[in-house]
């Protein structure tokens, strides 16, 4: 043992260990790895030192942790969010598909949706702005959208709509919004989408994204504003997505400009 490693904490040495096991694939994902039990064993450590070892690589993301059950190497694969072809008529034609389902369609998965919002409320000042819409009243019809992958909650997606678009419609009062779904429902009301801004960012999530997201310690999240633009130039939808970052990727094919 080199001098390093006799100086570094023994719950990072048996961290260390792990994790080279699991990059070596000793513990492919979705293996249970060994009991804090048989851990401290094997090093000869305490029970607690070699659960502060467990909790190291659950903060890292590289395992999750089933009360009563274990921990368990976490599983890579993640939903790929195309960035040109998921608001695509052709997609949504072929299908008859929402975006996300779609997506998650050609990867494979079950998709899941949850609506527990829809309401008239007043937007956040940044949705206002670029909706051009008051932030000062109630402006905008409000969707609140849980998507799930596999029955793995992957991330929330908060529309919001110009209440003079959405009045009278099934975007201002129904969750299931017909064939080819949100979008289609648009180009129904004359907003056909033909260009998308998304604004990306990174950061820490908070405590009820955590428990929204069953996010483990340590995993950030992706926020994607996104802001749907019509034929005309138009905004006509803004949507705030939060992804869990270790289960979304972002993939764009981007025209350049002149």
């Amino acid at each position: 043992m080199t001098e390093h490693k006799r100086a570094q904490p023994p719950s990072r040495r048996i961290a260390d260990a792990l994790r080279e096991a699991i990059r070596a694939g000793t513990y492919a994902p979705g293996d249970q790895l060994p009991s804090e039990r048989a851990l401290a064993s094997e090093h000869g450590t305490a029970r607690n030192t070699a659960k502060a070892a467990i909790t190291l690589l659950q903060v890292e993301g590289l395992v999750t942790v089933e009360h009563g059950r274990g921990a368990y190497v976490r599983r890579a694969g993640r939903m790929m969010r195309m960035g040109a072809q998921r608001y695509s008529r052709r997609v949504r034609t072929e299908t008859g598909l929402s975006p996300f389902r779609a997506e998650a369609q050609r990867l494979g998965k079950t998709a899941r949706v949850e609506v527990p919002d829809i309401s008239r409320t007043t937007p956040p000042a940044d949705v206002a702005e670029r909706l051009r819409v008051s932030p000062e009243e109630p402006s905008v019809a409000q969707r609140v959208n849980h998507y799930f992958a596999d029955d793995e909650p992957v991330q929330i997606g908060t529309t919001y709509i110009p209440w003079t678009i959405a009045e009278g419609s099934v975007l201002a009062t129904d969750a299931k919004t017909g064939t080819g779904s949100i979008y289609g429902r648009f180009a129904d009301l004359g907003h056909e989408i033909t260009q998308a801004r998304e604004e990306i960012t990174a950061r820490m999530p908070r405590p009820d994204e955590v428990k929204a997201l069953a996010i483990p310690p340590g995993v950030p999240v992706l926020e994607v504003l996104h802001t749907g633009i019509d034929q005309d130039g138009e905004p006509f939808e803004v949507t705030r997505f939060v992804m869990r970052a270790d289960s979304n990727a972002l993939d764009y094919l981007l025209t350049i400009e002149d």
